[in-house]
């Protein structure tokens, strides 16, 4: 699926939901926006600096159908970015998160699912619209949840998923996968399982990645927190031409949501896992990155933590705090990557809100010995103009500094836009 492609899918998600919405009683929202950001390094180079100004027009789509025999979710943005000195090509955009499911029979399920990102080729090169490339992610196939009695459940599902990749050398991908859940009910807040998952994978390259995975799973649930998880064992296998390869060990993933007061709330996400660099990893993890530059198969771990405050007087805080690795199993190379973000907003007026945004990465690469900070500020503010009509400007600076000096750059820019809302 090309660059053409990925953006005729994001439209027909939006047409299958104003579908919905005027069939159905719940109702798409539509929001239309405009911006203009100017920026002073558009390719975040570290020499000869080029100013330009990029203009977006975009709409954004909300739908969520009413519980029924079909349901669905559907979260979208679809838009066209224009660069008046011509740093970089003019091109249309889109983003989305579709889930869908129909019980076609007692307790027997069709589940369909679409995820639209733009993500970065290489980890090494500066983010910018030359180093993105639009990954689609789509997924369909049975689910059937057979009630043994009132403490056991088992699940059994397959699926056939598509990845692809508009820009650069990225092999697009098919996945079938299979997997058998039972789960028994210890007590109301407790719930105890097992698990079995196989998936095969095949490259258009011809190579093909199969990977077997067997996890205890677990969920608890008390006042004021949640806990779920699972531990297990996994087999990843690689065959690519004439060589073949093959890797195991432990994998396993908690989530953990804990309410500290009536107003604030904590959060810690761990995974690590053995798959390939076309699974949705980077879409589950959002400060997680595939280089797609290097192998097929590679070994993830990542951890992120936060904590969400809401204030008295209207103000919030957000921080995180996030790790990665990502070991490419067939590859010497290693990438860690660690950082922090936080964001304070306050109402500054009656109808505006102004906040400040922090941000730093730290990564390191390690064939190379490479160390890369990078480090982002922000400052801006929103007024509510109308019930329905927002206007937002903010300001920004961004700085890298690299062991390759040709990787460093500084870059400022300002922001102006305005979204509207239609009802």
């Amino acid at each position: 699926m090309g660059r053409g492609s990925s953006i005729a899918s994001t439209t027909l998600m939006f047409v299958l939901a104003s579908t919905l919405g005027t069939s159905a009683q719940a109702q798409v929202e539509l929001t239309g926006g405009l911006d203009s950001r100017f920026t002073d390094n558009a390719s975040k180079s570290s020499r000869n600096e080029q100013s330009d100004l990029e203009s977006r027009v975009y709409l954004k789509a909300d739908y969520a159908s009413d519980p029924g025999h079909c349901n669905a979710i559907f979260s979208g943005t679809l838009g066209y970015s224009n660069w008046l000195d011509g740093t970089f090509d003019d091109e249309a955009y889109g983003e989305m998160d579709f889930l869908g499911d129909c019980e076609l029979a007692d307790q027997f399920y069709w589940d369909v699912a679409n995820t639209l990102r733009e993500v970065t080729q290489s980890s090494r090169s500066s983010d910018t619209p030359d180093n993105r490339t639009r990954k689609n992610v789509f997924s369909t196939g049975p689910r059937y949840n057979w009630r043994i009695n009132k403490s056991n459940w088992l699940t059994l599902s397959t699926r056939y998923e598509n990845t692809s990749f508009s820009e650069g050398d990225t092999s697009d991908t098919e996945r079938y996968l299979g997997s058998a859940a039972w789960n028994h009910a210890f007590s109301k807040t407790f719930n105890g399982g097992l698990s079995a998952n196989y998936s095969r994978t095949e490259y258009d390259t011809g190579a093909e990645v199969d990977v077997k995975t067997v996890n205890l799973t677990f969920s608890r649930n008390w006042a004021s927190m949640d806990v779920s998880g699972a531990i297990g064992v996994s087999e990843i296998d690689t065959k690519a031409g004439r060589s073949s390869q093959s890797s195991d060990g432990v994998v396993g993933e908690l989530t953990l949501l804990r309410a500290l007061t009536s107003s604030s709330d904590w959060y810690l996400r761990a995974a690590h896992q053995l798959t390939d660099r076309s699974s949705n990893v980077d879409f589950v993890f959002e400060n997680f990155q595939f280089s797609l530059e290097d192998s097929i198969t590679v070994e993830t771990t990542t951890v992120s933590t936060g904590l969400n405050n809401r204030f008295s007087n209207g103000a919030t805080l957000n921080i995180e705090l996030y790790g990665s690795q990502s070991d490419y199993i067939d590859d010497p190379e290693r990438e860690d990557r660690g950082g922090m973000n936080l964001r304070y907003g306050r109402p500054i007026a009656e109808r505006t809100t102004g906040y400040l945004g922090l941000g730093y990465d730290y990564l390191t690469y390690s064939s190379d010995e490479l160390d890369e900070r990078i480090t982002r500020v922000e400052v801006g503010a929103e007024h509510q103009a109308s019930r329905d009509l927002s206007l937002t400007a903010k300001v920004g600076h961004q700085n890298k500094v690299s062991d390759a000096p040709t990787s460093e750059y500084d870059e400022n820019w300002v922001l102006v836009g305005l979204e509207y809302r239609f009802r």
